[in-house]
């Protein structure tokens, strides 16, 4: 083999191990089921198990059961340390479909790209809430936090139910030399079929974010909250869309 060959079949190599380490950024229009291959498109899943039917535990309403085993639906059962859920895909402007169960008085989060949440909490019945209940978006990151931005409607149902998000969100913008011109936004957000969030601006990262003090980045990955309570997600649905 000739020094010119031995250099094209090594950088081929090189190239190919390389993309195969770095987390990959998601096609436009594609639609992507999260969940469709169990929890191999997730980087750390401990904690976390499948099954096809989950259920209100009957003995604990504050734990959840996996009543038919399977490879349909991510679950943390009881209140355990789980891993946060982090995809291999990265993304900026998306459109997404969730949907999820929580136990009584349970609580998990949905990062975009890492950084900015949407809570996912068991907020059925109340008539009044803040940034901390399902749906909200939650407060700034920093010392200088803002308070974050409640849903216009608890559109919570009980524990135990399937409920589902739908949500369009905006990345971040930059300049060409990495300055932010823009915020991040969350254009439309809603929950069980009502509006929650429309044009939202997010101006920073949210307590708990991923790299939360570090600069923010035009790309990023779902994050999944599973350290706070019993929770199910049975359809984690995302599209890169372009939003100009």
């Amino acid at each position: 083999m000739n020094k010119k060959m031995f250099m094209q079949r090594t950088g081929a190599a090189v190239a190919a191990i390389t993309m195969s380490c770095t987390p990959f950024a998601l096609a436009e229009g594609e639609w992507v089921d999260l969940l469709e291959d169990g929890l191999s498109a997730w980087q750390d899943s401990s904690g976390w198990t499948m099954g096809d039917e989950v259920i209100l535990n009957p003995a604990n309403e504050k734990e959840l059961t996996v009543s038919k085993p399977g490879k349909t639906i991510a679950v943390v059962e009881t209140k355990s340390r789980a891993a946060y859920l982090l995809t291999k895909q990265r993304h900026g402007d998306i459109e997404a479909t969730i949907e999820f169960m929580v136990s009584k008085g349970s609580n998990s989060g949905i990062y975009f790209m890492g950084r900015y949440e949407i809570q996912v909490f068991d907020s059925f019945g109340k008539t009044e809430v803040t940034h901390s209940d399902c749906g909200g978006i939650y407060q700034r990151w920093g010392k200088n936090k803002d308070n974050g931005q409640p849903p216009r409607v608890n559109a919570s149902t009980a524990p135990g139910t399937w409920q589902k998000l739908e949500v369009t969100f905006r990345a971040p913008r930059f300049d060409e030399n990495g300055k932010k011109t823009e915020n991040a936004k969350f254009i439309k957000v809603v929950h069980n079929g009502q509006l929650i969030h429309e044009n939202a601006e997010v101006t920073g990262p949210t307590r708990a974010a991923m790299k939360g003090s570090e600069p923010e980045e035009a790309m990023g990955p779902i994050r999944i909250q599973g350290d706070h309570g019993p929770v199910a997600y049975r359809i984690i649905k995302i599209k890169h869309v372009e939003l100009n």
